[in-house]
This record gives C-alpha cells, structure tokens and sequence, in this order.
C-alpha cells in the first residue's frame, strides 16, 4: 500500500473515531460521568484515537524529530492542535488514574473535558482545511505520489 493511501486510509479512521469520542464525551458532559461503562467506553475509544493520532504523524514525519517539525508548521492551528493533543492526553491520564482510585468524578476530569472539546474544535479545523484531499480522485493521488 503507497504511503498516501495509508494516509488516507489513517485519516478516514481519525474521522470515524473522532465522531465517536466527541459523541461519548458530550455523553459524559451531559450525565455528570456517572456511568462506569461509558467512562471505560471513552477510555477505550480514546486509547484507539490517541493510537490513530501516533500512526498519522509517523506517517507523516517518520519515528524522529517530531516536536521541531510540528513547530516549524505553517498553521498555527496545527501547532495549536499538538499543543492541545499533549493536554488532553496529559490531562486524560491524570483523571484516569484519579477516577480509577476513587470512582468520583474529578476536578480534573472536569479541566480535560473542556480542553478535549477545544481539541477536537481544532482537529475539525484541521481537518476541513484539508478536504480537497478526502474529495481527491485516484489521478490526483498518482500525481501526489510522485
């Protein structure tokens, strides 16, 4: 598989599961987190979001070097994307392991809401400024490819 349809490919999964956790996290805003199961269900879904996220930029940048070339981007949404990506993430574990040792909802928890919703704000901004790519033809990828 060329690395434009793994992309591709990458970039239609982040779509999918990105409607899934904005859905379970408007689910949890909406219900005070009170059910365990859709809290492991966020937890998962975003273990598989984060995962997808890893994938996209060692598809795009390779295993090195990613914190200079996420700067050195010409989108300041983009730079702002990574920043927000590293909160949530930072902010999901921290209420994690809070609500795995006291099964309350936290503070925390409350904080990563918030900064997840800016965070798939920006990842739909992200994402519309980069349609044309979803809506191009088989040619137009041949051309890209070369």
């Amino acid at each position: 598989m060329s690395k434009v349809k793994k992309i591709r490919l990458c970039d239609w999964m982040l779509v999918f599961v990105m409607a899934f956790i904005l859905t379970s996290g408007i689910q949890l805003e909406a219900t005070d987190s009170r059910s365990i199961s859709w809290i492991w269900i966020h937890v998962i879904i975003g273990c598989l979001f984060f995962a997808n996220i890893v994938w996209h930029l060692y598809l795009h940048f390779g295993w090195k070097s990613w914190i200079p070339r996420l700067r050195k981007q010409k989108s300041p949404v983009t730079r702002w994307l990574a920043v927000f990506a590293l909160l949530t993430l930072i902010s999901a574990l921290v209420s994690l392991f809070h609500w795995i040792g006291t099964y309350t909802h936290s503070p925390i928890g409350g904080i990563h809401g918030k900064i997840g919703f800016v965070f798939i704000a920006l990842a739909i901004g992200h994402t519309i400024k980069r349609v044309k790519f979803f809506k191009s033809t088989k040619k137009s990828l041949k051309a890209r490819s070369l």
